[in-house]
């Protein structure tokens, strides 16, 4: 696989570069020290996978993704060691098209940044890229009870240009809003808590991080947090499971709309939006074929039309939507005034 780096530091630079290279699986192409520089090689020399810093001079992280996914698009890696200092800009790279983020270790002269936790995320990347059809941009324009359970149900599934999608989604509905949704991002888990909370800044209703046993809640955001996969059981309520260990991204959409299919005895509405590759669409099929309401984000206003593609094209879609309107549509769906939450 082909790698480029684009970072304002040499010495990081050169570590991520050794890394990469000693590898002996990976070749970096080139690199560059901003994003300007990155957008000119990368227009002229598309490499298969960027690994992008976020805080550079001239241009940062953020428009550079931006760029390169309108103009030479291709993999894009965030390693960031701006995770506690500006989650803002992390997500925002992701919301422009990034694949994933990791966090760059402290570097120390002769060592190299996170070496295991960066080629085990470049080797799954490289991976999803293979099974891939190629990346294309569409033209932006404390004793208390226990909850009572909701019949209504949203789950939704993303991946590059996902936490955007996701909270441009979210921003839309009203305070009252009458289901629960349940969200699969794809992102290193790391990065999950303050996703929530910056989800959260966006939406009037409450993001938070979905725990073994949590059972959907009116209202309420859950969102995967772990490495293994999120799904249903047949109490009704969630947990985490680490089959199948094949699947390429932990967790996988696959495996909560499936089961979302197989166990959920409410109302529901499946939502897969922008990303690369394939997951979400057979589960998304699943859905449509259990009855239950399917939503695919359309080619224009997806960042990377890949994944609602896949659905597209297998027929699991009932409905194709730009992303400015699937919030009016869940609310059309599930009326805020007609509350059905029944006891536990």
């Amino acid at each position: 696989m082909r790698i480029a780096i684009v970072n304002d530091s040499a010495t990081v630079s050169e570590a991520l570069r050794r890394s990469v290279s000693e590898s002996g699986r990976y070749r970096v192409v080139w690199t560059a020290a901003n994003g300007a520089e990155a957008v000119l090689k990368c227009g002229r020399d598309t490499p298969d996978l960027i690994l992008m810093d976020i805080v550079m001079p001239v241009m940062d992280g953020v428009e550079c993704t931006r760029r390169i996914m309108a103009s030479s698009p291709c993999a894009i890696l965030v390693v960031t060691d701006a995770l506690e200092t500006r989650p803002d800009k992390v997500f925002e790279c992701l919301g422009a098209g990034a694949l994933d983020a990791v966090k760059l270790s402290s570097i120390s002269p002769g060592a190299n940044p996170g070496d295991v936790t960066l080629l085990s995320k470049i080797h799954a990347l490289g991976r999803l890229i293979e099974t891939a059809e190629p990346v294309l941009r569409g033209g932006r324009t404390n004793g208390a009870a226990e909850p009572q359970a909701c019949q209504q149900l949203v789950v939704i599934g993303a991946s590059a240009g996902g936490p955007d999608a996701v909270g441009t989604i979210l921003e839309k509905l009203p305070a009252d809003f009458s289901a629960a949704i349940i969200v699969v991002q794809h992102i290193d888990f790391k990065f999950v808590s303050s996703l929530a909370a910056w989800l959260e800044q966006r939406s009037v209703l409450p993001v938070r991080l979905a725990r073994n046993g949590d059972r959907p809640q009116c209202g309420v955001v859950l969102l995967a947090e772990s490495q293994n996969h999120l799904c249903f059981t047949s109490s009704g309520r969630v947990d985490y499971t680490s089959e199948p260990e094949s699947l390429h991204y932990r967790p996988s959409i696959d495996v909560l709309f499936e089961s979302t299919a197989r166990y959920w005895t409410g109302e529901a509405v499946g939502i897969l939006l922008t990303g690369m590759g394939r997951d979400g669409a057979q589960g998304l099929k699943a859905m449509l074929n259990t009855g239950f309401t399917t939503i695919a984000q359309d080619a224009a206003s997806s960042t990377v039309y890949g994944m609602p593609k896949a659905a597209a094209t297998l027929g699991a879609a009932g409905e194709i939507l730009p992303l400015k309107r699937i919030a009016p549509r869940l609310t059309t769906l599930f009326p805020s005034q007609i509350i059905t939450c029944g006891a536990v």
